[in-house]
């Protein structure tokens, strides 16, 4: 019953000064509600990231040069030339890789694409037909290149729909010829509007044979990555090790340590993509929780404030019987009412907001983003918006409940 009463005078304290208790919560509603965005958006991100990778395959391994990267300093260490054709034919041949399915070399660059007066600046993979069935992405009209244009180096392209409408616009696009690095190609398909997928725009791409790009358009002898399918998922771990094993030999390698490549599965990508996200969303986080204990700051001034203006209040209760605890009780509701409030708004006003970005990523930018609410990021916001104002609220509570009623009935 004295829990009850305590709680009305809590409220009706907080409505007898509306203003100032709405201002005093503005603190912790814009924590909570950047919380709420950075975990929604860092969860719906990941979401993201991890359905894109999947799509690829639990099959497909990627071969790529250089040291794997441990930090930032070692990015450069990716930028190598160390996979060749002899690498390509070492692990073709069935006695090093019994269980690869296939292979696919990967070149990727960026130059103009002209038409006419236009001109656009794609992004350019030289690849094999085997891209088409990794993604799913097939010429809405025209064909893919074949085995046939791969050998003899045919001067083809495939176009995504960004690059059909930049260079041609209304205009027929297929059999039309578009210049490349100064050569003149043939455009033999055109692809769907896909927007993102794997990290990769399709439709600002344009794909070529890798021996075209190598030998035409980048003129390298080099691959940017290696695309391997095992023959089975079950076979995925030994064919990562029969990779191994061959690229070693290859290059003259004794010592794992020394590598100048490093394998990624989907499995272990997604591993990695969790944990930078994961890491990510937890820091951008912490810091939006800074302004929780500004707010709590805030709280304590504003009720320091409140105390002093009502000094004769409190004074006045204590004079009809009112304890040291009930006043007590009081402020330190208000305090906790106040951060609670804050919360729920925040959480609100944060789920809001994510739901809004949510729509706008996937509504103008074609990405598949779906709107994470965060309930444990909720709860937790919930509960650490209360536990600011119970800490928060102790001092001026405390201030309260010492007044002595002679010397606050003669506050002036």
């Amino acid at each position: 019953m004295v829990l009850k009463y305590s709680f009305k005078t809590a409220i009706t304290g907080l409505r007898t000064h509306m203003s100032r208790s709405l201002l005093t919560i503005l603190g912790i509603v814009i924590g909570i509600a950047a919380i709420i965005l950075v975990v929604s958006l860092g969860q719906g991100a990941q979401n993201l990231i991890l359905s894109q990778v999947q799509s690829i395959g639990s099959k497909t391994i990627a071969i790529v040069p250089g040291r794997q990267p441990k930090g930032p300093t070692d990015i450069a260490a990716m930028l190598t030339n160390s996979l060749k054709e002899k690498d390509v034919t070492a692990l073709l041949n069935k006695n090093n890789a019994p269980h690869l399915a296939k292979l696919m070399p990967v070149i990727f660059g960026s130059t103009a694409a002209v038409y006419g007066s236009n001109t656009y600046r794609p992004t350019i993979f030289g690849v094999t037909d085997y891209f088409a069935e990794i993604y799913g992405l097939y010429p809405d009209e025209g064909r893919i290149f074949d085995e046939e244009d791969i050998k003899s180096y045919a001067s083809v392209v495939v176009i995504g729909s960004k690059i059909k409408d930049e260079l041609f616009g209304n205009d027929e696009a297929l059999n039309q010829k578009i210049k490349l690095n100064g050569r003149n190609f043939t455009v033999i398909g055109i692809l769907p509007k896909k927007g993102q997928s794997s990290f990769v725009n399709f439709d600002e791409a344009t794909i070529v044979p890798y021996t075209t790009a190598q030998q035409y358009i980048f003129g390298i002898k080099y691959y940017n990555r290696l695309v391997v399918e095992a023959d089975s998922e079950a076979n995925v771990a030994q064919t990562v090790e029969d990779i191994k094993t061959t690229l070693r030999n290859s290059h003259n390698i004794t010592d794992p340590s020394k590598d100048d490549f490093f394998i990624e599965t989907q499995e272990s990508a997604m591993q990695m993509v969790s944990t930078i996200m994961n890491i990510l969303t937890l820091f951008l986080a912490a810091i939006a929780a800074i302004s929780l204990v500004v707010g709590g700051v805030g709280i304590m001034n504003i009720m320091l404030v409140s105390v002093t203006e009502r000094t004769k209040e409190i004074g006045l209760r204590k004079a009809v019987g009112a304890t040291e605890r009930d006043i007590l009780s009081q402020f330190l509701l208000e305090a906790t009412i106040l951060t609670a409030t804050g919360g729920i708004v925040g959480i609100a006003l944060g789920a809001g907001f994510s739901f809004l970005v949510a729509f706008m990523l996937s509504k103008f930018y074609a990405l598949a983003w779906i709107f994470v609410f965060p309930v444990q990021a909720a709860l937790l916001g919930l509960g650490v918006a209360a536990a600011v104002g119970l800490v928060f609220g102790i001092y001026p509570a405390w201030r309260a409940s010492r007044l002595s009623p002679t010397e606050a009935l003669r506050y002036e």
